[in-house]
């Protein structure tokens, strides 16, 4: 122990001890003494918490942003904002001559290979009859192979494009070009924003739908940069919305960013919130508290407290019906209880209830 902290302690219990005689016993009377409660302090689970200002957000991994594989105008949309769909459900349809061209150059690479595949075939069976030269089936086995290589290119092509397997064979049996393509969910959700009209011409970087899996959501908050290792994965903590007073749900913490908000200065923590009504909006105003592991600490009932010359006092029984005011050293508040850092000892017998109506009574004696 440093000679600092000692002479902080020492003169901490001087000042309380004068302090205390400051104060007067105050008797009460049997009127009075129906109307307060004493208890004998001790230990209790004391959790560390921090509040922080939040918001409801989308859960990031049930979003999907869907929009055009091609260049093209909107000719049809079928859903509207807010509407429930299931994955693979039609959005809208594309007119593109992009994906036409791309189906033409298709067609005809798809041909060239079934011709030099011909040749290839012709070509062995005259080098087994000893008309051409080997020199002529490798030429020819070298066009082949550029004509697959060209195939497979314009397959791709068309896979990017939204095209397939079983579009790429109706198209190699039909031999007919169709420029329309769908617009398809790729997940379950429901439309939260639509970005588009018919007649609209679309590119492959435009988003033109949001659809958003609303059964769960995220509660995000930011966590100040002086206090970013206070703060882990996995710690307990509870949510309040603004708009829906009286609920709090309790759930832990699934993400602490690795980094600091350069403009900010603040660590961005997520909670992860069921919401199968669909009651929690994103957006929504909120509280997150984060929780520490509990200790076990000297703890008081916050309504023991009574503020006198803007500091914390509590009344003591020092004998039967005999109460003395006496101030204490506080911390922070928890669930309605104060950790005690100095002023009182296990044990000590103190006024939880009533201490407003000894607090009058010892001014009216001091006063007369």
């Amino acid at each position: 122990m440093t000679l600092f902290y000692r002479l902080f302690i020492l003169l901490l219990i001087t000042s309380t001890s004068h302090a205390e005689d400051s104060f007067p016993v105050v008797k009460a009377t049997p009127i009075l003494l129906k109307q307060i409660k004493v208890i004998a302090i001790g230990e209790g689970q004391v959790h560390d918490s921090l509040r922080l200002p939040a918001r409801v957000e989308l859960d990031q991994q049930r979003v999907a942003r869907i929009g055009a594989t091609v260049t093209g105008r909107i000719t049809e949309t079928e859903v509207v904002l807010g509407q429930e769909v299931k994955k693979g459900e039609q959005l809208a349809i594309l007119n593109s001559t992009e994906l036409g061209l791309a189906q033409s150059a298709y067609l005809k690479t798809s041909s060239q290979v079934n011709l030099r595949r011909l040749a290839v075939n012709r070509a062995k069976r005259l080098l087994a009859s000893d008309v051409i030269a080997a020199a002529d089936l490798l030429e020819r086995e070298s066009m082949l192979n550029e004509a697959d290589v060209d195939l497979r290119t314009a397959t791709d092509q068309l896979r990017v494009f939204g095209m397939s397997d079983s579009d790429l064979t109706r198209l190699s049996q039909a031999k007919k070009i169709h420029s329309f393509l769908p617009i398809t969910a790729s997940i379950q959700g429901t439309i939260v924003e639509r970005k588009v009209t018919v007649g609209q011409v679309v590119q492959p970087a435009d988003a033109l739908f949001t659809v958003a899996d609303l059964s769960h959501v995220w509660v995000v908050a930011e966590l100040p940069e002086q206090q970013a290792t206070w703060a882990r994965k996995g710690d307990e903590a509870s949510v309040t919305i603004a708009a829906l007073p009286g609920e709090e749900l309790s759930s832990r913490l699934i993400y602490v960013a690795d980094m600091v908000d350069p403009s900010t200065r603040t660590v961005t923590v997520r909670m992860a919130l069921p919401n199968p009504q669909r009651i929690f909006k994103p957006n929504m105003l909120a509280t997150l508290t984060i929780r520490k592991q509990g200790a076990q600490e000297l703890v008081l009932p916050d309504s023991a407290v009574i503020r006198v010359n803007d500091s914390d006092h509590v009344f003591v029984e020092t004998a039967p019906d005999e109460f003395q005011l006496r101030p204490v050293q506080l911390g922070m508040r928890y669930d309605n209880v104060r950790r005690i850092i100095g002023g009182l000892k296990p044990g000590d017998k103190v006024v939880v209830e009533g201490g407003f109506h000894l607090n009058s009574e010892r001014q009216r004696k001091e006063l007369g």
